[in-house]
């Protein structure tokens, strides 16, 4: 399988997207705040933006050199690319948009995404799972080198969101291509990719596995996006590593050294109820729910992910304290900077 290689420069409105990347037959999924530049660099790939400096090759063809100027047109790149909206000719069946992509008829490819039955219908007919599949289809249908997916999801409701992602995370391994995916949903970015590539105002912040992503977030943002919780605080050194003191009250220890003004990145299933009489950290509880065998407790600051048999659970009753307790190393330590934003996406 060729190796789709990216290193460019395109420039937006107030910020330039630069990005170096290269994957071989494999998913990855591109994240970060709206307005990041995920999309960009997608229509960038797919020949519909041309960047203004760098280079984009899969294997020995050259797709596109600032330097050399060359640009290969999108006609002229194997690209399946699936756009947010779809993009779906409306006055033309299911069928007929797949045949449009192909230059043939593709009834195994209706049959595989399971819209066999829905050839004769037409976009206006279908569901939102339904067109998702279509346009996947389409994108398929060209036998694409490359395959592009821009927020595939995004106009699915829960329940059809859940299905069609399954679908796709048996589909992708089966294509073994080069594939970018754009999503905001981190859960949809681990479901589907090998690897996650967190970008914000055109740079790439981090690239890893879920796991590394959760394990060591290179920054308070790419902490945030994967569900962490976020405060602010002041360090001050203990030991090895170091104690912070919050701004709202309280305390945490953290196995990483810091010194001044920080922020912290708790992930919600890292935190333990304790005796509120003894801990260095209270919150008051504002709901609890269950979800699939656990329980989401809303604090005032937190958000906690717990057994459902958890001890202490039983007191959990709204505007009740309860104490908080976190092992040092699950206590990710950011210095603190002004301008950084501490809201999930």
């Amino acid at each position: 399988m060729d190796l789709l290689e990216i290193d460019i420069a395109l420039a937006r409105r107030s910020f330039d997207v630069r990005i170096a990347l290269n994957l071989g037959a494999e998913t990855i999924a591109l994240v970060g705040p709206s307005g990041a530049g995920k999309t960009s660099l997608l229509r960038a790939v797919s020949g519909l933006e041309r960047p203004h400096a760098g280079r984009i090759a899969l294997g020995d063809e050259l797709w596109f050199d600032a330097k050399r100027k060359v640009h290969l047109s999108a006609d002229q790149r194997r690209v399946g690319y699936l756009p947010q909206d779809y993009a779906l000719f409306p006055h033309l069946t299911v069928a007929a948009n797949v045949r449009f992509a192909g230059k043939r008829d593709r009834p195994d490819l209706l049959e595989r995404f399971g819209i066999g039955n829905l050839a004769t219908a037409r976009p206006a007919q279908l569901s939102g799972g339904e067109r998702q599949r279509a346009a996947l289809a389409r994108a398929v249908a060209r036998e694409p080198r490359v395959l592009l997916l821009d927020e595939p999801f995004g106009a699915l409701d829960a329940i059809t969101r859940g299905q069609v992602r399954d679908e796709l995370a048996g589909i992708l391994p089966e294509l073994r291509l080069p594939t970018l995916l754009v999503t905001h949903a981190f859960d949809d970015a681990t479901a589907l990719a090998e690897r996650i590539g967190v970008i914000d105002r055109g740079r790439l912040v981090q690239l890893g596995t879920a796991a590394e992503l959760l394990r060591t977030p290179a920054e308070v943002m790419v902490a945030a996006l994967t569900g962490a919780n976020i405060l602010q605080g002041t360090a001050v050194p203990s030991g090895p590593g170091s104690t912070v003191r919050l701004s709202g009250g309280g305390e945490l220890t953290s196995s990483a050294p810091a010194e001044g003004p920080v922020q912290i990145a708790i992930h919600p299933w890292e935190l333990k109820l304790a005796d509120p009489a003894t801990s260095p950290l209270t919150d008051t509880v504002l709901s609890v729910r269950h979800d699939r065998g656990a329980l989401l407790i809303r604090l005032t600051r937190l958000t906690i992910q717990t057994p459902s048999n958890a001890n202490g659970h039983a007191l959990l009753a709204e505007g009740s304290t309860v104490g908080l307790r976190v092992a040092p190393h699950a206590v990710h330590v950011f210095h603190a900077v002004a301008s950084e934003t501490t809201g999930a996406w």
